[in-house]
């Protein structure tokens, strides 16, 4: 009978081989080699949130599953870079059967918060509150089946949005794609374009917080991971950055992750052509699925082959931290189901959102 053991370590005492057999778990999975579930997505928010962890699961004191997190008040535990993390969950070798509150316990957890619950976690899906649906671009038939079949399924939409690049050329100058920029200065233009979007619309900065702009430029460097790295789209025109686009990659997954465009130039739709640009790119990289994120978006319903299924929800134990996490954010989490239920009040409520950005950027 084997004997289980759960440690509890920081993300930067995870060596060589902690990473590359956690990599050969993902990978035996099957699952997509999403990079927000890679160990170097873990190890970099450890290193700028001090109270991330890693529960290492092992088996006769062999690896057999590895479960990142985040520790917050009276035990509250959330989904590593929750709010930027596009994919979550535990990191288990095939067989290893877990049950949720156990894993909890063993790392003092009084609850576990996730949104973007990547599917086939079993330890976690009893406890899931919605099921979202996470569009995604399929390149494995290459970019040019992917155009054939983007034309039958929107010939209009794909005719215009050319004509719109050959009008910019005109109107502009020159139009050039770059898939991996290295200017510095195009991903700052980037992050500046992306906070007053947040802004106007009302919503939370999330460049305002310290730790995810500093993420991000971690990333963006050069000699990141080739199993988790940063890629910036930039679409330039007339010598100008017109939309721009950073994202994180696997060796076979890219991510969808900070888009943005300069509104000056946005009768041009140069967002839409940078993510048209960008797929032709990803896939001569190969690339073979590009993540659009499970946010509402009407062009995603356009760009997409197929929906990849995540979730929302939280494990909460009994106890005082258990009780903590369900009144502040059951109540939260409960009136956003209602709103997203509801697309006339969620409608509504992005102008309201909107109207209140205008405001307080005059």
């Amino acid at each position: 009978m084997s004997t289980r053991r759960i440690e509890v370590v920081g993300p930067g005492r995870l060596d060589a081989d902690d990473r590359k057999i956690w990599r050969e778990i993902r990978a035996a999975s099957g699952a997509p080699a999403n990079p927000f579930l890679d160990p170097a997505f873990t190890a970099a928010v450890g290193r700028l949130r001090p109270r991330a962890e890693v529960a290492v699961l092992r088996e006769d004191g062999f690896p057999v599953g590895y479960f990142p997190y985040e520790r917050g008040f009276a035990g509250q535990g959330r989904a590593v870079g929750l709010g930027v993390s596009d994919s979550q969950g535990a990191v288990l070798r095939a067989g290893v059967r877990l049950d949720a509150r156990t894993l909890l316990r063993a790392c003092a957890l009084s609850s576990w918060e996730f949104d973007s619950l990547e599917a086939g976690q079993d330890v976690f899906l009893p406890h899931t509150t919605e099921a979202l649906a996470s569009p995604v671009v399929d390149l494995a038939d290459g970019f040019e089946g992917y155009v054939r079949a983007l034309g039958t399924r929107s010939p209009g939409f794909l005719k215009q949005t050319l004509a719109k690049e050959r009008r910019l050329a005109r109107q502009a100058g020159e139009v050039r794609f770059v898939y991996d920029e290295t200017d510095p200065g195009a991903l700052r233009t980037l992050m500046r374009w992306k906070s007053a979007q947040y802004r106007r619309t009302g919503r939370r900065d999330r460049f305002a917080q310290p730790w995810i702009a500093r993420l991000v430029e971690g990333f963006a460097r050069a000699d990141g991971d080739p199993e988790c790295r940063g890629v910036l789209s930039v679409l330039w025109a007339g010598g100008r950055p017109v939309a721009a686009h950073f994202g994180l990659r696997s060796p076979t997954v890219l991510s969808w992750w900070f888009p943005a465009y300069d509104r000056a130039y946005g009768r041009y739709s140069p967002g839409l052509l940078l993510l048209l640009r960008m797929l032709e790119a990803a896939a001569g990289d190969g690339i073979g699925l590009v993540d659009l994120g499970s946010g509402p978006a009407r062009y995603k319903e356009t760009f997409r082959t197929r929906d990849l299924r995540v979730y929302e929800g939280a494990v909460v134990r009994a106890g005082f931290g258990g009780a903590v996490h369900r009144l502040g954010r059951e109540p939260v989490r409960a009136a956003r189901r209602f709103v997203r239920e509801r697309p006339g009040l969620a409608r509504t409520g992005a102008r309201a959102l909107e109207e209140l950005g205008r405001l307080r950027t005059r």
